[in-house]
């Protein structure tokens, strides 16, 4: 067996922001019955990639699992280990996204494709040290080091943990993005 630890991160910033948090962690707990499960504090941030008077609150959130999956590096040489690893994952990213759906179906762009303000926000943010490039999901986020809503949950969870193309830890992502690097 494995452990796997998944990632999250939850924001809202329209509506009753922390019951909507409260009612996503409480869904994404129940989908994942087996898992060991660490949230972190909500903090709270301005809108990253659009306008909104409306400030997001966030949190992390790890969900740890004891999972039959090969425990291989990220490595071309293991092509079948990494199908696996892209099964399991986009397994998981159905489950997020049928949760935060059943939460609010509202679509959180606008029909210029611009970021909006939203109920809820559920991002598979890394899974371990995976790497995943496929259409439906990349992993860990493409954007994640730029965004403190992100990082500063995570780095209060795991401030070990290692993005693995980055080769900085949670912790060390937060400080660069502090001091504007």
């Amino acid at each position: 067996m494995t452990t796997i630890d998944i990632h999250l991160n939850i924001g809202s910033n329209s509506g009753h922001r922390e019951a909507l948090i409260e009612r996503a962690v409480a869904a994404v707990s129940s989908a994942f019955p087996d898992a060991e499960i660490k949230c972190s504090d909500i903090v709270e941030t301005a809108p990253w990639g659009f306008e909104s008077p409306n400030p997001f609150l966030n949190i992390g959130m790890i969900i740890r699992l004891e999972e039959a999956i090969p425990d291989m590096a990220n490595d071309s040489d293991h092509p079948g280990e990494t199908h696996v690893r892209e099964a399991f994952a986009l397994d998981v990213l159905r489950i997020l996204q049928g949760i935060q759906t059943g939460i609010d179906p509202s679509p959180h762009r606008d029909s210029n494709g611009q970021y909006i303000d939203r109920a809820i926000d559920i991002d598979l943010i890394a899974i371990n040290d995976w790497i995943i490039d496929n259409p439906q999901l990349t992993l860990p986020h493409p954007r994640m080091d730029l965004r403190d809503f992100v990082l500063q949950p995570l780095a209060q969870l795991a401030p070990d943990w290692l993005h693995p193309q980055i080769g900085l830890k949670a912790a060390e992502l937060l400080e660069q993005l502090k001091q504007g690097n």
